[in-house]
C-alpha cells in the first residue's frame, strides 16, 4: 500500500503506525526477554543515516516483537519514512494482512513470479526511505527448510535494492529465530520465551564498491547472496 494521500491524510497513517508499533514494543517487553546486541563494537549513533533494514533468518510472523529492542526513534523512521516490500500471500490473510499492510509508511505487494511487482518497489522509493526487506522471501519452517522443503537462501533482490541507494548504512538484523515463540501454522504464540538478535552495520556506498570491484557487475548479485548468507550462517545462533 503505497500512501498517495493528501498530507493531513498521510500525517494520521504515520501516527497511527508509530502507536501500533509502539504498543508493539510495550506488549514485547511485558512478556518477553529482549537480547539485542551488536556483533563487535557498538557504532556510536546507529539510528541517524539508515537506508536499509536486512532482516535475516525470517522463521515466524510474529517478528515485529524484535522492536522491543530498538529505540522509539527508529520505529518512527519505519512509520514516517519506512518502505516495505511484504509477500502477496500474507497479504491476503484475514487478520495479519491487515496489520501487514499498516506495518510501515509505503507497503509494496509482491510476488515470488516473474513480473513486475518488484519493479514498483524500487520505483516506490525515495531519497528518503528506509527499505525494511527480508531478503530470504520466505518463511523457515521447522525442519530448517521452506515451504517447498528446500534450504533457505537469499534472493537477489536486495542486491537491486543496494545498487539504487546512493549512500547512507544498512543494518544488518541477524535473528536467532522464533520458533519457540511461534511456529508457521500455529496461531498463539508462546509468551515468556528469550528473543535474541545481533546486529551489524554497513555503509552501503563502500559495501556496493567493494563487491563491485571484486566481481563487477555481472557477479554483483552472487556476491551480494553469498556474503549476506554466510553472516546468516555465521550470527544467526540460537
Amino acid at each position: 500500500m503505497e500512501c498517495d494521500c493528501d498530507d493531513t491524510g498521510c500525517d494520521v497513517r504515520e501516527k497511527f503506525i508509530f502507536v501500533m508499533l509502539l504498543t508493539i514494543k510495550a506488549f514485547s517487553r511485558m512478556f518477553y526477554r529482549l537480547d539485542v546486541s551488536w556483533i563487535g563494537d557498538a557504532p556510536e549513533d546507529p539510528w541517524t543515516n539508515l537506508r536499509l533494514i536486512a532482516f535475516l533468518n525470517h522463521t515466524s510472523l510474529y517478528e515485529p516483537l524484535f522492536v522491543g529492542g530498538f529505540p522509539n526513534r527508529f520505529l518512527k523512521k519505519i512509520a514516517y519514512q519506512g518502505l516495505m516490500p511484504v509477500a502477496d500471500k500474507a497479504m491476503r490473510r484475514p487478520v495479519m494482512g491487515y496489520f501487514f499492510r499498516m506495518v510501515a509508511k509505503n507497503v509494496v505487494q509482491v510476488t515470488r513470479k516473474r513480473d513486475n511487482s518488484w519493479n514498483r518497489v524500487l520505483e516506490t522509493m525515495k531519497p528518503d526511505s528506509m527499505v525494511i526487506i527480508m531478503p530470504e522471501g520466505r518463511m523457515k519452517r521447522a525442519t530448517g527448510l521452506d515451504n517447498r522443503g528446500k534450504p533457505m537462501t537469499v534472493l537477489g533482490g536486495i542486491a537491486d535494492v543496494i545498487l539504487a541507494i546512493p549512500n547512507g548504512m544498512m543494518l544488518i538484523t541477524l535473528s536467532a529465530g522464533l520458533h519457540h515463540v511461534q511456529v508457521p501454522g500455529q496461531w498463539i504464540p508462546r509468551i515468556f520465551k528469550t528473543l535474541r538478535m545481533r546486529l551489524q552495520e554497513v555503509d552501503i556506498a563502500r559495501y556496493r564498491q567493494e563487491l563491485l570491484a571484486k566481481n563487477g557487475y555481472d557477479g554483483f548479485k552472487k556476491a551480494v547472496i553469498r556474503d549476506l548468507e554466510d553472516r546468516r550462517d555465521r550470527y544467526c545462533v540460537n
